[in-house]
């Protein structure tokens, strides 16, 4: 049992502060978003902090179970939080999870086209985005195409 699910236990559906990582992965000017299963939206690869996990450990862990990609040489992009990273999951589990947010264009391996969480995986061109970006991650993915550079905390 994951952290997220022991408390759970606790405080049934209610606010639980998470800490969410995910990374920026670029390719020739292009991001990397992968279309999720249970929201149908886009969103960069990444998860919830588990216990004892530092942020880059948090997010290579989330991005290879996520893409089947290893990720490395990860700079930090910038940390997101507010009234944004409130959400409500439909089993009705409640949410406010800090973002920290990585970038890097320095990875290797098979890109997976399915996995547990998602139906495709694909890299878009800054002014190709896919009009359904997962609303908690939106202000980051458009920093990314705006090209903003640290420092981000928001």
């Amino acid at each position: 049992m994951n952290y997220i699910q022991f408390m759970r236990n606790f405080i049934g559906h209610e606010t639980l502060i998470t800490i969410g990582c995910g990374v920026i992965i670029e390719k020739e000017h292009q991001i990397l978003l992968q279309h999720r299963l249970d929201v149908d939206n886009w969103c960069i690869p990444g998860g919830l902090m588990e216990l004892g996990e530092t942020f880059q450990q948090t997010a290579i862990r989330e991005v290879f179970e996520e893409t089947g990609l290893e990720v490395y040489n990860l700079e930090l992009f910038g940390i997101y939080s507010g009234k944004d990273c409130f959400v409500e999951y439909p089993n009705k589990d409640k949410a406010y999870s800090v973002q920290i947010i990585f970038k890097t264009l320095d990875f290797k391996g098979e890109l997976l086209q399915k996995s547990e969480e998602s139906r495709e995986h694909k890299f878009f061109a800054r002014n190709k985005l896919p009009n359904k970006l997962n609303p908690r991650q939106k202000n980051f993915i458009m920093d990314w195409v705006k090209n903003v550079k640290l420092p981000i905390i928001n």
